[in-house]
């Protein structure tokens, strides 16, 4: 059985028994055993609901359409999920029954009827009350961009296994401007918009999260850019993965680090507070500095060309000036050392789901710098793919037609 097809075996049994896929490629013990080890043990130990089955009830008028996730639905709202934990999401699409709603509030409530650990039959009640606006502007104004980027994730993947990917792409593209374009004729009449393009506060980011999703493993370039197991991988992946979750990886983080680390005083606790995140551009790399890019599944060092020497060999031991594909990072006894280790635990600690495994790259090796990262700088063109500005300016275009 060819790798692929044990794969898509692999995560369809892992759709529909709630479960998910991890992606080991090339399996080395020597490199992937602590992953391994940690995503095993979190497996097993983390607090699961079994034999669960989950209804879905909302308001009058009102109604959901369709579910998507790892799950098998039994009848148009009853989900049955063989395990559910809180490393899981799921979305649904709703739809009004009705033309105009009367009411001022509209409820929807979870109802998760499950076995406990301990063997206990138990159900867990959720309940929701949203209110419900007359006017199109207020509801843009509350829009969540993450429970919308979750959505417009999963119908994409979705999307991709009965469509073209280019389909499933300009699909997405779509929705946002469709979504941008009634904005904008909300607005086209009692204000001279002229080609200026307008949207809500709550959705300034909705275009770099749609740009970051079609350059996504699952949603990229054409069927010959990525192996079609890593492409399947990532898309079982996503599917299940909750809405913090996703958005990392989807909009990794880039810090800066080296200053940091040379602070005398400078403690690992005080690192968030301290470093801030970076626009995903070549810009925003310094060939003096030392990066962390962070996604949530790995992390990429990345060593600047200029970088001190001293850094390096302090972070490396003597294998600082070596080709860093063969080098493996461990801690050094020295104080640097230790305070970069540190800030990698506690990244880790922050989302235990997952063990971010460490990639070196040193600038200008090649093709390693450009898998491992340049190829991830999603506000930069690459390739045949556009950036930020042209993804931008190809939206505002189509929202400007028949506006």
């Amino acid at each position: 059985m060819t790798l692929d097809v044990m794969h898509f075996n692999v995560g369809t049994l892992a759709k529909y028994t709630g479960g998910q896929v991890y992606y080991y490629p090339s399996f080395q013990s020597g490199i992937h055993g602590e992953k391994l080890r940690h995503e095993l043990a979190r497996d097993l130990t983390r607090e699961t609901a079994w034999e669960a089955v989950m209804r879905i009830r909302c308001g009058k008028g009102i109604r959901f359409t369709s579910y998507h996730g790892n799950f098998m639905l039994r009848s148009t709202d009853l989900l049955a999920l063989p395990a559910v934990d809180c490393d899981k999401a799921y979305a649904m699409q709703l739809s009004f029954e009705e033309t105009l709603l009367t009411n001022q509030t509209v409820y929807f409530q979870v109802a998760l009827l499950y076995t406990a650990s301990c063997g206990e039959r138990r159900i867990r009640v959720h309940t929701a009350a949203a209110p419900v606006v007359a006017d199109l502007g207020a509801m843009y104004r509350l829009a969540d961009t993450s429970a919308i980027v979750s959505l417009l994730c999963r119908l994409a993947i979705e999307k991709t296994l009965t469509n073209k990917l280019e389909d499933a792409r300009n699909s997405l593209q779509l929705r946002i401007v469709k979504a941008l374009r009634e904005y904008r004729n909300l607005y086209a009449v009692q204000h001279q918009l002229g080609a200026r393009m307008i949207y809500p506060e709550s959705l300034k980011f909705l275009c770099l999260y749609g740009l970051a999703l079609s350059k996504s493993v699952p949603l990229k370039g054409g069927y010959a850019d990525a192996q079609l197991d890593e492409r399947r991988a990532a898309g079982f992946t996503m599917m299940a993965l909750p809405v913090k979750k996703l958005l990392k990886l989807l909009y990794p983080s880039l810090i800066r680090i080296d200053e940091f680390l040379l602070k005398p005083s400078a403690q690992t606790d005080d690192f968030k507070n301290i470093v801030k995140r970076l626009p995903l551009v070549a810009e925003s790399l310094d060939s003096r500095g030392l990066y962390i890019y962070d996604d949530g599944f790995r992390f990429v060092i990345w060593f600047g060309r200029m970088l001190s020497p001293d850094i390096a060999r302090n972070l490396l031991g003597p294998d600082f000036a070596a080709e860093l594909s063969r080098v493996m990072l461990s801690k050094h006894d020295n104080e640097m050392s230790r305070r970069l280790m540190g800030i990698l635990k506690k990244l880790r600690e922050s989302d235990p789901s997952y063990y971010q495994l460490s990639y070196l790259v040193r600038q200008g090796e090649q093709p390693r710098e450009g898998l491992l990262l340049l190829v991830n700088l999603h506000e930069d063109q690459m390739g045949s793919t556009g950036g930020y500005i042209d993804w931008i300016m190809q939206i505002h275009r189509q929202v400007q037609q028949n506006a």
